[in-house]
């Protein structure tokens, strides 16, 4: 069994103490794999920002594939936003843009879908789509793949329309073919599990919450995702385990903070069966 925990829209410069540290106390409970971080780590890309930011994810005791979202550049200061705008984020969280994390049941693949020249709205290439593509059409039978963009590719809300992340049904189509199936993103802070059909597969977005900052929707709490992918318990009512990965479940829970108990708890859980591609050779 993997574990594995997203975590969004943090807008370090905002961030409720209280909130991080019940995050904090989720992380060393759940003790997960791997940490998502998809985007708008901090409020205004300011140094002091991604330090704080930096000590957060130090402490979760996991490794953590993070990607740029559009409050992580520069925004006052146009000549860092046009001519370095990644600078800052990259002492923070490294060079790389675009990571890729691998281990035996994961392939989580992260897009930069920023744009400098873009105040909020994100954009996905041909060439990015591509190289995803290929990311995932390597990957093997037993591996639950991911991809980790910051802007939606689907919403649930026509208000949100505006947001989606733009080229996303060119980048939907080619991924579902090349066999993703989970599509993760931040942004809206509006946490939801929607399944997406009428592609060459089954797949599903899933979309956190804003983790630890103020910056709340109306009656929408502070919320992570933990998702859990791994052998089917024997007994259970899902198929029984067996090759190529059949009786793998991929279980995905919404955790949101209640204040009253100071801690994040469970408030939704979503099963879902990823289809399993037959092993080549």
């Amino acid at each position: 069994m993997s574990v594995l925990l997203q975590i969004s829209d943090t807008h370090f410069g905002t961030e409720q103490p209280q909130v991080v540290e019940a995050l904090v106390t989720l992380a060393a409970e759940q003790r997960p794999d791997m940490v998502v971080l998809s985007g708008d780590i901090t409020q205004r890309a300011r140094p002091a920002q991604f330090r704080a930011a930096k000590a957060f994810v130090q402490r979760l005791g996991a490794p953590v594939l993070a990607i740029p979202g559009n409050h992580d550049i520069a925004l006052f200061n146009l000549w860092d936003r046009l001519t370095r705008p990644y600078a800052r984020y990259a002492t923070a969280f490294g060079i790389e843009l675009e990571p890729v994390y691998v281990s035996q049941d994961l392939l989580v693949v992260g897009v930069n879908t920023t744009r400098p020249w873009r105040h909020k709205n994100g954009e996905v290439s041909t060439a990015q789509i591509d190289r995803v593509a290929k990311l995932l059409s390597a990957a093997s039978p037993a591996q639950l793949r991911v991809v980790v963009v910051h802007q939606p590719l689907a919403v649930t809300e026509a208000r949100d329309q505006i947001n989606l992340l733009r080229g996303h049904d060119d980048a939907v189509r080619a991924w579902a073919a090349a066999g993703a199936d989970l599509l993760m993103g931040g942004h809206i802070h509006l946490p939801y599990m929607l399944a997406l059909h009428g592609w060459a597969r089954g797949l599903w977005v899933v979309q956190a919450g804003t983790a630890v900052s103020s910056r709340i929707r109306p009656g929408v709490p502070n919320s992570v995702n933990i998702l859990r992918w791994g052998d089917t318990p024997a007994g259970q009512d899902e198929p029984a385990k067996g090759r190529q990965g059949s009786g793998r479940s991929c279980r995905i829970e919404q955790w949101d903070f209640t204040y009253g108990a100071q801690a994040f708890l469970c408030a939704g859980v979503t099963e879902v069966q990823p289809e399993r591609p037959i092993a080549r050779g």
